[in-house]
């Protein structure tokens, strides 16, 4: 195993160098990573930001957009035949419609390629000419970004972590009850052992449900075709000897081919070959569920970030390191569920929350940056007359009924401390606050010839994703 990963980098290094060489005589390419937890809205950022790509109306912090130096975007064939196309017409006709509605979540990995006809500026930039520069966007599900963490792990290190945390969480007390009734170190029965990776994966779905961050393995959770077969049967066991053919030495077995047939080749096929990446999370979401999910995501997003290959894509970096991820944006979903008076500190608990991956970027020479967007607008703001004074409010069509709400979600401390204090200390709920979150529909659009769909921030974002290459 050890020669045939030395040989698998060696391969690789050796294409890196290729398409280092090869790169000033071909369109410049950007590969965008977009990921982040579930519920996090990848799939409408990406729908949102290629339709403000195409009619670019409303992107004026993305400078190349403002200036009029991109002339023209248009989809193309993406350069992987062997991925699915990001399906963006059919998104798109969801958000847009008469009736509008949510797209289907990310299932699967996708690709889409938008490619823009630039002008560049300065002396250079008016000898060269228009060029065209490409953005293909990379999706993938965020439960399959948990499993990079595991990659480091043996068997016993990881059951011991996913057992610790189970108590901890609603939805375990069945695979507890199972596991109770095993004794790891008998024979292997596959009956027992399907019963055990099936109650487990329940307590994971439960666990996500709750608003939990770190609910790995996430095949477990998308199996898609790997769905029933042994690489995805095993659970957590406590650690003890090992007898051949026991259930305890099989599960280990399993986990390690899991680490090596399914996470191993998402790391170097697609994850290890982005150069910018956006980690989207729903921070919001977080802060309703309570203290416990505040630090379950602040832990997982700091493991998910020691996965990345952060660093300068310079010309020497990428023939002698292979491709790094340049540039990370932080960004926490759903901004338009607030005011836009409490996005600033929307913006500091996730610089906070991610203090800790953040650093380990920045130190690698990644630049970082932290926001707060809504790819998709679906409120609008309001100031009403509240027995204690006005209240800033945001004003939507509810998901669940379809009629129109003001919503006030509670005050975010100026100060993040006073959310990550608690939740590192283990406090079951907010002492001094009650946070809620409401589910909006998307609103009916009236979009005029050359905007595209309303955000928050978007531009900026791409502006700083993107904006420099072009």
């Amino acid at each position: 195993m050890v020669i045939a990963n030395i040989a698998d980098q060696i391969v690789r290094g050796v294409e890196g160098v290729a398409d280092t060489v090869s790169a000033p005589f071909r369109d410049p390419v950007i590969r965008l990573g977009v990921t982040g937890l579930s519920r996090a809205g990848k799939t409408v950022f990406i729908t949102s930001l290629v339709a403000n790509l195409l009619d670019r109306g409303r992107m004026p912090q993305l400078r190349a957009a403002a200036s009029g130096a991109i002339s023209t975007a248009y989809l193309q064939p993406q350069p992987d035949d062997t991925l699915p196309r990001f399906e963006y017409e059919e998104h798109l006709g969801r958000i847009t419609a008469k009736d509008p509605s949510w797209p289907d979540g990310t299932r699967q990995i996708s690709e889409l390629r938008v490619s823009m006809k630039v002008q560049p500026s300065g002396l250079l930039g008016s000898l060269q000419g228009i060029r065209t520069v490409h953005l293909d966007i990379v999706d993938y599900p965020g439960e399959w970004l948990l499993d990079l963490g595991l990659m480091d792990q043996t068997y016993a290190q990881w059951s011991a972590a996913a057992l610790a945390r189970i108590p901890e969480r609603p939805g375990g007390d069945a695979y507890l009850q199972a596991l109770a009734e095993v004794d790891p170190q008998a024979k292997l029965d596959e009956l027992i052992a399907q019963n055990l990776a099936r109650t487990f994966t329940q307590s994971l779905t439960a666990a996500r449900e709750a608003g939990f961050s770190d609910c790995s393995p996430g095949r477990f959770l998308l199996p898609g075709d790997l769905a029933g077969s042994p690489v995805l049967t095993f659970a957590p066991l406590p650690t003890g000897n090992k007898p051949r053919k026991s259930l305890i030495r099989e599960f280990e077995r399993r986990f390690d081919s899991y680490k090596r047939n399914v996470v191993q080749p998402f790391f170097r096929d697609h994850f290890s070959k982005i150069d910018r990446q956006v980690v989207l999370v729903d921070v919001l979401g977080a802060i309703h569920a309570g203290p416990k999910a505040v630090e379950d995501m602040r832990q997982a997003m700091a493991d998910i970030l020691s996965s990345f290959r952060p660093g300068t894509n310079d010309f020497l970096s990428r023939i002698f390191q292979g491709r790094r991820v340049d540039k990370i944006l932080f960004a926490a979903t759903k901004a338009d569920h607030l005011h836009h008076v409490q996005h600033p500190q929307l913006t500091a608990i996730t610089q906070a929350l991610l203090r800790d991956a953040k650093d380990r970027a920045d130190f690698a020479g990644a630049s970082t940056q932290a926001m707060a967007i809504a790819a998709l607008r679906t409120t609008v703001e309001e100031t009403i007359d509240h027995r204690d004074g006005p209240l800033d409010v945001v004003r939507g069509r509810l998901l669940d009924n379809g009629k129109q709400a003001a919503f006030y979600p509670g005050d975010l401390p100026d100060d993040p401390n006073h959310l990550l204090n608690p939740a590192k200390d283990g406090a079951e709920k907010w002492l001094d606050a009650d946070y809620q979150v409401m589910r909006f529909a998307p609103a009916p659009l009236t979009l005029r010839p050359g905007d595209g769909p309303p955000h928050i921030r978007l531009d900026k974002a791409a502006e700083f994703l993107f904006g420099d290459k072009l």
